[in-house]
């Protein structure tokens, strides 16, 4: 009889601790580059904001320079989730091997009619008034093999212009690209938000082109993930971008707008009038209410990755799509 209870007593131990792991949160490692444009930079910042949060994940926020050294994260296993170009993206298939990574989900697009689009941008009292002046110039990227740099270089190509011959690309922090453009130590910088909206880099620049007119729609950003890891936290992955949608609607709504700009500048240690009138609006870049990345203008701009001959070979990117957690939160949201 005491053999009895000590078993059963040691079987309803055993029950409690595993329920007690079970329900642990999973630490979720999530990759981004620039604050407010990544979302994870912002929908954590306001309590109640992300419900499942803290719940079945917790979320652990890591910072890169650039999308291809979180894809190297995710190629090593020190991240679970990231948000990469499309150019990363499509390096990381071919070049790293990485067949197994997934576009699970939009993060924005760039060059959507009515919304913002990447600006190249030139002194105003620079000689150059057209592509071809670019001839003998010092243009600044932030990384080779970038979305905008490949549109940078996409334009180049139009006008009969190559890197090294003709021009010199150099790599430069975005933060860094008004200082270096305002000094003259490069004759073309790349502007995003939010640096495109900074009053003294418009107050001496202006735009030679757009991204939209070098490579057209694109697929800027999209949230990928290996399909193994997919497979593994499922209800995890599933409850952060039932999040990631509740907070996208809620950065959103109008009502919101002035509590979004005070989150952007907390995010950003930046003042809050630089967002105030474009940020989550129609001049910001477009997100997709519903999550769903644009898979047609993602096969484009691959395409005209490979054109450049970043890629050895051609890339079918809806064998590399799994939307099926992004729908399924959509779902969850009555969408």
């Amino acid at each position: 009889m005491r053999v009895g209870t000590l078993v059963c007593l040691a079987s309803a131990w055993l029950i409690a601790v595993s329920a007690a792991a079970e329900a642990e949160p999973y630490r979720l490692r999530i990759g981004w580059v620039v604050p407010g444009a990544d979302m994870v930079t912002l929908m954590f910042l306001k309590p109640g904001l992300a419900q499942h949060a803290g719940k079945s994940y917790i979320p652990e926020l890591t910072h890169f320079e650039g999308t291809s050294t979180a894809m190297q994260a995710l190629a090593t296993g020190e991240l679970d989730t990231a948000s990469l170009a499309y150019s990363t993206l499509a390096l990381g298939i071919e070049n790293a091997g990485m067949s197994d990574l997934r576009v699970i989900a939009d993060e924005f697009q760039d060059g959507v009619p009515g919304y913002h689009t990447n600006q190249f941008e030139v002194r105003k009292d620079s000689p150059i008034q057209k592509v071809e002046d670019l001839k003998g110039k010092v243009l600044a990227t932030n990384q080779t093999g970038s979305a905008v740099d490949i549109a940078l270089r996409a334009m180049l190509a139009k006008h009969a212009l190559q890197d090294k011959r003709d021009v010199t690309i150099i790599e430069v922090r975005f933060p860094d690209q008004k200082a270096m453009l305002k000094e003259g130590k490069v004759d073309l910088v790349t502007a995003v938000t939010p640096f495109s909206f900074d009053p003294e880099l418009m107050s001496f620049t202006r735009t030679l082109f757009t991204q939209q007119e070098a490579i057209g729609q694109t697929q800027m950003i999209a949230r990928v993930a290996r399909a193994g890891f997919i497979e593994k936290h499922h209800a995890e992955m599933l409850d952060f971008l039932e999040d990631y949608l509740r907070a996208l609607h809620w950065f959103y709504d109008p009502a919101h707008h002035d509590e979004v700009v005070a989150l952007m500048a907390e995010a950003t240690k930046r003042p809050a009038a630089l967002y105030q009138d474009w940020i989550f609006t129609r001049q910001d870049y477009y997100r997709d209410p519903s999550g769903q990345p644009n898979i047609e203008a993602l096969q484009a701009n691959v395409d005209a990755q490979h054109k450049l001959g970043y890629l050895r070979m051609p890339l079918d990117v809806k064998k590399y799509a799994d939307l099926t957690l992004v729908q399924e939160a959509a779902r969850r949201l009555g969408e």
